[in-house]
């Protein structure tokens, strides 16, 4: 187990509030918040960094969902056209499921 160093920060009521619902929706801490933040800061990671990469990561997933939906309709689209092929062929071919 890691040795940690007691720290005092005094922080603003609404970075408190904020930490502490950040580490209720985590599921973590926030003390293991602060420690997270820290450590990205002294790696050199900025907020302008940071946020850049959070409104990268809700593009892509916007994007993922769309073409999970699209491939949905496409499969939808296909199931019917082997449906009805099998129907002209009088079903479909033995092991075909």
């Amino acid at each position: 187990m890691a040795t940690f160093s007691l720290t005092q920060v005094y922080l603003e009521p609404a970075q408190k509030k904020a930490l502490q619902q950040r580490a209720k929706a985590h599921g973590t801490k926030v003390a293991e918040e602060i420690r997270a933040a820290v450590t990205a800061y002294l790696q050199g990671v900025t907020p302008e960094e940071l946020e850049l990469l959070d409104s990268a990561t809700r593009e892509a997933e916007k994007h993922l969902k769309d073409m999970a939906e699209q491939l949905v309709a496409v499969n939808r689209k296909a199931q019917t056209v082997f449906d009805e092929m099998a129907r002209l062929r009088g079903g479909y071919p033995e092991g075909w499921e």
